[in-house]
């Protein structure tokens, strides 16, 4: 049902152009900055993008707050899903990665982290809204922030600032003379890049799935109103073709929340259990 629904969607986003007889018109990077319809001009302007990350920090709100609110001693299936993505969280990433006793104080920062990133990542396959709303750098760049300032208060808590700067860019038993060449190797590996490949890792992901699906999308509605004769049957193909990729894309979106919650749970060990 949602993803006919969402193949739906995506097919009446672009019959006009094709119905407009312009053809087949290819996804682009327009899709990913557009222009705004709320307070234009202003430091809060509001386009697609911000209001689908609006939309998906709501239901991501008002889902949890009706599971919490519903709970029971013996959980419905509403209550089932909300405690299985939450001890996912905990148990599966925070746990496994840090242990036990130490993930506690980290548990809510990364489970924030997991279901945010989950939520606005799937917006890409919700009809109506077609598009991640981490598909464009503001989003992932917090997220990545955040998980760098939980990295940094880990490891200071742990082993104050002195002790956790020198275990992250001198790892022990380092012969001296290799100092000069680990030290800088080290600083930017675990000090400067962690944040910067979070942050790509995802937008990558997003960006590119967005390209699949739009591309799919395009080519079933210019198949299918515009071309002539046979070719209009391989429509059925591109749309067979964009059914796999609203299945992929949801798989994803779903893998990206894991691996960035899982990093952010490596970095947050790495620090307080200095190498």
């Amino acid at each position: 049902m949602i993803m006919s629904a969402t193949l739906a969607a995506g097919l009446a986003a672009v019959a006009p152009v094709a119905e407009g007889g312009d053809g087949f018109e290819p996804p682009s990077l327009a899709d990913f900055f557009p222009q705004a319809f709320l307070f234009a001009g202003t430091p809060f302007a509001v386009n697609r993008i911000m209001m689908v990350r609006l939309i998906m920090t709501a239901v991501l709100v008002l889902f949890f707050g009706l599971g919490a609110a519903r709970a029971r001693v013996v959980p419905g299936r509403f209550q089932n899903v909300c405690e299985m993505l939450i001890d996912f969280a905990r148990v599966n990433i925070a746990e496994e990665i840090i242990g036990k006793r130490r993930a506690q104080p980290y548990v809510p920062i990364i489970t924030t982290i997991f279901l945010g990133v989950l939520f606005l990542n799937i917006s890409g396959v919700i009809p109506g809204l077609n598009i991640a709303a981490t598909s464009v750098i503001g989003m992932p760049i917090i997220f990545a922030v955040v998980a760098y300032i939980a990295f940094f208060y880990a490891g200071i808590k742990n082993h104050g600032v002195g002790g956790f700067l020198r275990s992250s860019v001198l790892p022990s038993g380092v012969p001296k003379v290799l100092w000069i060449l680990i030290i800088p190797i080290e600083f930017l590996s675990n000090l400067i890049m962690r944040p910067v490949t979070l942050t790509i890792r995802l937008l990558a992901n997003m960006v590119s799935g967005h390209f699949l699906l739009a591309l799919c999308y395009a080519a079933t509605s210019a198949l299918f109103f515009t071309a002539a004769g046979a070719l209009k049957g391989l429509g059925v193909v591109t749309f067979g073709v964009a059914l796999a990729f609203v299945l992929f894309e949801v798989f994803v979106a779903s893998l990206q929340a894991y691996i960035f919650a899982l990093l952010t749970a490596v970095y947050i060990e790495s620090s307080i259990n200095t190498h």
